[in-house]
């Protein structure tokens, strides 16, 4: 792939892309579920824009409104100034799927866009030719996909998206999918390839939930919310490139985000020791309070490594020291705060009183402790059991499942009862059998 030789664009004030108070809903059983309230949004030429937030914040719906795939349910996205009224012509799209057609070769792949726009034959053959020198894939243009690893794949996804010169390239995920060695090093080239000057794209806008990949990328980080998606905040990003994660200011940087990202910035008041706030438990639903994607064994884990530390951590610190990334930690960190285990103070993960008493008892213990914490905090968890109370100790887990597609998608459906299943088994508040998938109460159990 090319190497720098010029200055990378600059943001030059021209306003490519722009969503003004967007929202977007989707029909379901109970009314209008929403998942974008109120985006205001520009992408500008010579920038590059991450949006980033966890499951739930309406990236991907945000990314593919400013696309034009889906309709605003209300607000406006224009391109140029001019409203959307169907795909925007001005943006490309890379998958973090790969979406490549697995009977077509790579340069027929990279020439898909080109043949729907009606671009002769010829024309097309050199255009993607081009392309697929430029993204590192010379060589390889009468292989299929099959043929191809992860990486090289992605590189095809790169290739049909930029062979087209899009104003603004579409990025959903497009690291995530890849094995970590592979992510790294596409990303790093495709920096490369952005600050040569030669990226035949004025502007990009890319999904994360990675904090240091939306730092190490941006120039603008846009953070959401969740459920719905709002416009938390926005951090421009003013570090030099290419650059450096060990520098104090890439790392206060993404402290800072995290903070916001969480919902826990410095100076808000942190809740009492060993528990959520009374009131903030009472308005708990298992539609607002989603169950983070932590096992019991990964969050007793982080628990203890806490109590070893004097249950005390800098959130940076312990990653590094694990070998992790800060985001790997962030399920384990946010199921320690939804039960009260633990709370976030100046960047460091501080364990409660509760939470202590959890990492340091035995097991049978710990399982009460746990036990208390679930039926109190995780509104899932307590739903199926008080479901399994009402009807005689036994219920199919199809039952939990109707319930939660109302608010989630089918994935986020299923990682919800995985979750709740684990949890509950361990507190023994409930049994569950794979082959009927049935619940079952577990009387005589922790509690």
């Amino acid at each position: 792939m090319a190497r720098a030789t010029t200055s990378p664009p600059r943001p030059d004030g021209e306003v490519l892309l722009a969503a003004e108070a967007v929202t977007k809903s989707y029909a379901g059983a109970d009314g209008e579920l929403p998942v974008l309230a109120g985006i205001d949004l520009e992408v500008r030429a010579g920038e590059i824009v991450a949006l980033l937030g966890r499951s739930g914040s309406g990236k991907s719906t945000l990314l593919r409104c400013l696309a034009g795939l889906i309709p605003a349910t209300s607000g406006s996205v224009t391109y140029r100034g001019e409203p959307l009224a169907g795909a925007n012509p001005g943006t490309a799209m890379v998958f973090q799927t790969f979406a490549l057609l697995p009977w077509l070769t790579v340069q027929q792949n990279v020439e898909l866009g080109l043949e729907a726009r009606g671009v002769p034959a010829a024309e097309r053959a050199v255009a993607a030719l081009r392309a697929i020198d430029l993204i590192g894939l010379d060589g390889f243009e009468s292989a299929y996909p099959k043929e191809l690893s992860g990486g090289m794949r992605q590189r095809v996804g790169f290739a049909r998206a930029l062979v087209v010169e899009p104003d603004v390239l579409m990025m959903d995920e497009p690291f995530s999918a890849l094995d970590v060695l592979t992510a790294e090093n596409l990303r790093g080239e495709l920096m490369e390839l952005w600050a040569s000057g030669q990226f035949p794209t004025r502007a990009v806008v890319l999904v994360t939930h990675n904090i240091e990949e939306a730092v190490l990328m941006a120039d603008r980080v846009v953070v959401l919310g969740s459920r719905p998606g709002t416009l938390r905040a926005a951090f421009d990003v003013p570090l030099e490139r290419p650059r450096d994660r060990n520098a104090p200011e890439f790392d206060a940087l993404i402290d800072t985000i995290y903070q916001v990202m969480t919902g826990r910035e410095k100076d808000t008041a942190p809740h009492l020791p060993g528990r959520p706030a009374t009131a903030e438990l009472a308005r708990r639903t298992p539609a607002n309070t989603p169950l983070p994607g932590a096992s019991v064994d990964g969050l007793s884990g982080l628990a203890e490594i806490l109590a070893m530390h004097g249950n005390r951590c800098d959130l940076a610190g312990l990653a590094e020291e694990l070998g992790l990334e800060v985001d790997d930690l962030l399920p384990q960190v946010d199921a320690l705060d939804l039960l009260g285990f633990a709370v976030i103070s100046e960047g460091d993960l501080v364990l409660t009183p509760r939470g202590a008493a959890f990492a340091r008892a035995d097991v049978q213990e710990s399982k009460k402790i746990f036990a208390d914490a679930v039926l109190e905090a995780a509104p899932l968890v307590k739903l199926i059991v008080t479901s399994l109370r009402r009807t005689g100790g036994t219920l199919r887990a199809g039952f939990f499942r109707d319930l939660l597609a109302h608010h989630y998608t089918s994935e986020q459906t299923a990682q919800q009862l995985e979750t709740a299943t684990d949890w509950g088994r361990y507190a023994e508040l409930y049994s569950y059998d794979a082959a009927p998938e049935q619940y079952a109460l577990d009387e005589g159990g922790a509690r």
